[in-house]
């Protein structure tokens, strides 16, 4: 099967989707990868790496295209780059197809499969696939990064001949696995961290990474799958209410609550950064899907009163090379769902693949993407039946939970 990897067109996305050492690994597998020239080249993985590694290096897209039964992206195509694509192609990405939904039908019309990985189940089984929680993982990283760098002040106490310096206090707002590695990344650079999750689930973890976990008297918001739900208006008003004080003592406050699917919460308002001390800085890790700070600007640093509202655009692209590194593992585990003895045989009974495919040969099959355009909405995937707990003891390899911020 013959894998193509072409740039990334989206200003500023600099990950490439499959790696030399990944591009190895498949070969072994019966995958052939021809990457466009270039591809790699802004998360510092030369051309000469791939051939290295035995992959073919392509002059242009149109090259690296020719014959291939699948693409593997970052971001998903352009109308343009869908135009160039082969007809009956299998395309693998962060599609997010409801937002794009006229995508989704250029490739419908292409006869393209879709994957989006972003609609990957959480279960256990699907976790070395997960490219959610790999990308938030640098993008929490990056967020503790550049609040130590906005802030004009120490995160750590430093214990001087000319007094004493107090650590800087920091909030995170979301305690998932990019909240849980913000955290993790202020702690390690010497902050007080606090943190607050709507899930009560989400405590213990914030605890065991040594941040204190803000409790309001609020209704815990539960979702499906691990994730929180949409709050209600009222619900939302009650929350910055009483979470205002938090924030205003604060010296940085990272937000990154997002709901799939959904505009992110506004958790901070204007008021509320009003309040702030002068020089304290917010870093918005929802900018992209709409912020949860009101005055965020994807992409730019807001000065409002004092304070910089810093809305982080595509974050893990800020950090390529290993946010490349850990994509590229996702897409080659998910491969291995694909893939048997070198040929694209994807099997649609199972939950992993079925929940992934937004179009199978031409049809959208993703039902809210079906909705939005409107087509007929097809009969929700069936979900198999919970196995049978086995009489062993010893745990079954490959079935430990996920490690917090992993």
């Amino acid at each position: 099967m013959k894998l193509a990897v072409v740039k990334e067109s989206r200003p500023g996305e600099r990950r490439v989707a499959i790696v030399p050492e990944v591009a190895a690994k498949l070969a072994k597998v019966g995958v052939e990868v021809v990457v466009e020239a270039g591809a790699g080249t802004a998360a510092r993985f030369a051309d000469e790496e791939y051939r290295k590694a035995g992959a073919t290096v392509a002059p242009d897209a149109a090259a690296a295209l020719a014959g291939a039964a699948a693409v593997a992206r970052v971001q998903p195509p352009t109308l343009a780059e869908v135009e160039a694509l082969p007809r009956g192609v299998s395309v693998i990405s962060f599609l997010q197809p409801v937002a794009a939904a006229d995508v989704v039908a250029a490739l419908a019309a292409k006869g393209a499969t879709v994957y989006s990985l972003d609609l990957l189940p959480r279960i256990s089984r699907a976790q070395s696939m997960d490219a959610l929680s790999s990308q938030a993982t640098v993008s929490g990283y990056r967020a503790g990064l550049a609040a130590a760098e906005h802030l004009a002040k120490f995160f750590p106490m430093f214990m001087t001949a000319a007094g004493t310096v107090p650590p800087a206090k920091v909030l995170v707002m979301g305690a998932g696995v990019a909240g849980l590695q913000a955290i993790a990344t202020a702690r390690r650079l010497g902050a007080v961290v606090r943190a607050y999750d709507v899930r009560a689930a989400a405590k213990e973890e914030v605890q065991s990474l040594g941040a204190k976990f803000v409790e309001l008297d609020l209704e815990t918001q539960e979702g499906a799958g691990g994730y929180a739900k949409e709050q209600s208006a009222e619900y939302l008003a009650k929350q910055q209410e009483l979470l205002a004080a938090e924030v205003t003592a604060s010296d940085v406050v990272i937000t990154t609550a997002q709901i799939p699917g959904r505009k992110a919460p506004v958790l901070v308002t204007e008021a509320m950064v009003r309040g702030m001390s002068e020089g304290a800085v917010i870093i918005d890790m929802a900018a992209d899907s709409g912020g949860n700070c009101e005055l965020s600007v994807p992409g730019e640093d807001v000065a409002v009163g004092g304070v910089t509202v810093v809305g982080l655009a595509n974050p893990p692209a800020s950090m390529p090379t290993h946010a490349s590194f850990l994509y590229a593992r996702n897409i080659a585990n998910f491969l291995g769902l694909l893939v048997t003895e070198g040929d694209l045989v994807p099997d649609f009974e199972d939950e992993v693949v079925a929940g992934t495919c937004v179009v199978r040969a031409g049809q959208v099959v993703h039902g809210p993407t079906a909705e939005a355009l409107g087509l007929p909405v097809p009969a929700p995937v069936p979900q198999p039946a919970p196995a049978a707990a086995p009489e062993a003891t010893e745990p079954n390899e490959g079935t430990e939970p996920k490690e917090a911020g992993a």
